[in-house]
């Protein structure tokens, strides 16, 4: 009775052998994260003070003049791909993970997810921005800053993305994941501008919010790696 090889994990599951780079990665995603951080106070602290209103109605403005029975419908579809149809997609994204034995994969995408939401739960009651006068629509009963929308869309199809690319040998899949997953990004924010349920600044927020989570948890990953493919000390 002959016993089945197990598939081969991908280079991606597995724990690579220590490089130099990993500490150059490791400083370079701690370096992002940081200068993010800074980007994100800056950002808010405008806006506090009310000097991103005049970029947010130019903005504004020159978003709506776009405005027509058929771009509504298409910006309402796009808008509910960055947040209720989103939970359904990370529910199937996992199940796909664990059954190709992606779990690292999946445990990424279900961190950063859940980052994202503690994320937009406590900045929003931390700033308590009022939402803008809607163009199409009922506004969301919560405040305004920063964009859930722009926030989880780039959590999740950012982070889906890489981990796919990661984990293909295919130029031409990479290239057409990483674009795909860029515009629906960029989409989202844009339909959430359209619609008028948030002021540009609150999705250029959302984004450098979730950049910074994303680079935190590449921090995160990149000290692991680190750690466990440093050599035991021999014992003496």
């Amino acid at each position: 009775m002959t016993v089945s090889a197990r598939p081969e994990l991908p280079a991606a599951e597995r724990t690579p052998p220590p490089t130099p780079l990993m500490d150059v990665g490791l400083l370079v995603s701690l370096g992002a994260a940081a200068l993010l951080l800074f980007l994100f106070a800056w950002i808010a602290e405008e806006m506090g003070e009310g000097a991103t209103m005049r970029f947010d109605l130019a903005v504004r403005d020159w978003v709506h003049q776009f405005a027509s029975p058929g771009m509504t419908r298409a910006m309402t579809v796009i808008s509910m791909l960055g947040y209720y149809t989103l939970a359904v997609e990370l529910v199937v994204a996992l199940a796909v993970f664990l059954y190709l034995g992606w779990k690292h994969a999946a445990g990424w995408l279900a961190a950063s997810a859940a980052g994202a939401l503690v994320l937009e739960l406590a900045l929003k009651q931390a700033f308590h921005r009022p939402r803008p006068q809607t163009y199409f629509g009922a506004a969301p009963h919560s405040y305004s800053f920063p964009s859930g929308h722009a926030l989880f869309s780039f959590c999740f199809y950012a982070v889906l993305a890489g981990l796919i690319v990661e984990r293909t040998q295919s130029t031409l899949l990479k290239i057409v994941v990483g674009v795909v997953a860029a515009v629906l990004i960029v989409a989202i924010g844009l339909s959430r501008i359209y619609l008028g349920m948030h002021y540009p600044s609150d999705v250029v927020a959302g984004y450098v919010a979730a950049a910074i989570w994303v680079s935190t948890l590449l921090t995160l990953d990149r000290w692991r790696k680190r750690r466990k493919a440093k050599p035991a000390d021999p014992q003496s």
